[in-house]
């Protein structure tokens, strides 16, 4: 397969190929933090947003089948794409190597390998293709209206970012309660936080031995998984921290609370635990991002000092 760069004078040898394992994990992650220092905080996810989504796709389907990879004459990874639930489009290219034609041949391959579930699965399927854009990715934008994408706004995001250059404030844990990393014993609670907060959204479906999975991944720190424990020893919110040591950023989530533990200023005291020990790791930064409609979280995370940078943007065409 041959692609012509239009800043280039000769043309570029490329070979895709199915994901195949840890490797190629460790190598996406590296792609996205490379890819990160050389642009801006919000043209590539963050790669605790990325192991999120590779989490889903390893628990609920086959990432060897849903996700491929892109690699130059000289065998380095430049790019990889990947179709997961709902169903949902994304790609992601070096810079030096966006727009060479890699994003038509990866949008080929999802719309193929849609085609072929659609037709075996049509009540998992048949639903709306989806993907997003930050909004400052304009030519994202138009590739994805090019292809007959449209803004849907239901599901748009708020990305915050806030500096870890002062002191994160202490405050009071309430009597009875404590703020700590998740325990080994827990993950079975964990699991079931995640479905009773996030059920019946796809992030819900998560078994205790799904949860096992996530805890293997390479990027998963235990120190920064925090959970609040309420009085009795119950789990009453929770927040995921990951790091990107080569920016020097953190990333939270996903974040959650019981609903009966909701306003009582647990999440923010998980939250605040998680980003000290951020700073402990080095991070100078950290991002979060919730829903455009999401009020409340908004109002947490601003309390906390996160700033709105960006947002990311929901696009869908029609099946």
């Amino acid at each position: 397969m041959k692609m012509m760069n239009p800043s280039r004078t000769e043309t570029t040898s490329l070979t895709s190929r199915p994901f195949s394992g840890d490797a190629d994990l460790r190598s996406l992650l590296d792609l996205l933090m490379i890819s990160r220092r050389s642009t801006n905080d919000w043209h590539y996810p963050h790669i605790g947003e990325f192991l999120w989504n590779y989490f889903m796709v390893l628990i609920h389907l086959d990432p060897c089948q849903h996700i491929r990879l892109w690699h130059s004459s000289d065998g380095q990874l430049v790019a990889f794409a990947s179709l997961a639930e709902d169903p949902l489009f994304d790609c992601q290219v070096l810079p030096e190597f966006e727009w060479t034609g890699i994003e038509e041949d990866a949008f080929r391959w999802a719309e193929s390998l849609l085609e072929t579930l659609r037709r075996d699965d049509p009540k998992t399927w048949g639903g709306e293709l989806a993907s997003t854009a930050r909004q400052d990715d304009l030519r994202r934008i138009q590739f994805l209206e090019q292809h007959g994408f449209a803004y849907r706004g239901r599901f748009a995001e708020v990305n915050m970012l806030l500096s870890l250059d002062q002191p994160i404030p202490a405050l009071p844990v309430p009597v009875g309660c404590q703020v700590r990393a998740l325990l080994p014993g827990e993950i079975a609670e964990r699991a079931a936080l995640e479905r009773e907060v996030w059920q019946p959204w796809t992030v819900g479906n998560v078994s205790d031995d799904d949860y096992l999975q996530l805890i293997r991944l390479p990027g998963y720190l235990p120190e920064l998984e925090i959970v609040t424990v309420a009085h009795g020893g119950r789990i009453a919110a929770q927040v995921n921290g990951w790091l990107d040591p080569l920016n020097r950023i953190g990333d939270l989530g996903p974040v959650g609370a019981r609903q009966e533990y909701r306003r009582l200023g647990l999440t923010r005291l998980a939250l605040l635990e998680c980003l000290r020990r951020m700073q402990a790791f080095g991070m100078d930064r950290a991002c979060i991002s919730t829903g455009i409609t999401n009020t409340p979280a908004l109002n947490l995370y601003a309390s906390i000092g996160f700033t709105v940078e960006n947002r990311t943007l929901d696009f869908t065409k029609s099946a």
